[in-house]
């Protein structure tokens, strides 16, 4: 599982590299033909990652329930971040892979509730959850590139 984490860590340095120089403003423009900017993106990642790990198997998620209400699957920007904000949501990107890692390696996840993804395949393990949260990540990843050439 080590991969899984370094992974993980690695697209979130990824993501972070990206936003450098990036303005306030341009992290919340959304170009023609996209339904969101690379700050909803950002969020949205911090929260899928603790709604697939910690929800799903029964434990509280480490953001906050805001955040996690405005930056869910199906949802569009509809709130702007303050620099301070958006700082503390780049913490918990960057952070909370140390986090997973030392929950799952002290065993917090019991039990799981399989969950299908909009994408057909289905989440029965935490371990199965984690590889599927990389591959969403590079998506947003994808996403966040392709945003940002339009800025």
């Amino acid at each position: 599982m080590n991969i899984q984490f370094d992974l993980l860590r690695t697209s979130r340095t990824l993501v972070l590299k990206e936003l450098e120089g990036l303005t306030l403003e341009q992290l919340h423009t959304t170009p023609a033909g996209f339904k969101n900017n690379i700050a909803w993106n950002v969020a949205h990642l911090v929260v899928t990652q603790q709604l697939l790990n910690y929800k799903l198997a029964g434990l509280n998620c480490l953001c906050p329930e805001e955040l996690i209400e405005d930056y869910k699957k199906g949802t569009v920007p509809t709130k702007t971040f303050t620099e301070e904000e958006f700082e503390e949501v780049k913490e918990l990107l960057l952070g909370l892979p140390d986090t997973l890692q030392e929950d799952y390696e002290a065993g917090i996840f019991e039990n799981y509730t399989e969950y299908p993804t909009s994408t057909g395949f289905v989440l029965n393990s935490i371990e199965a959850a984690i590889s599927f949260n990389n591959f969403h990540e590079g998506i947003h990843y994808g996403i966040i590139r392709s945003i940002k050439k339009f800025l």
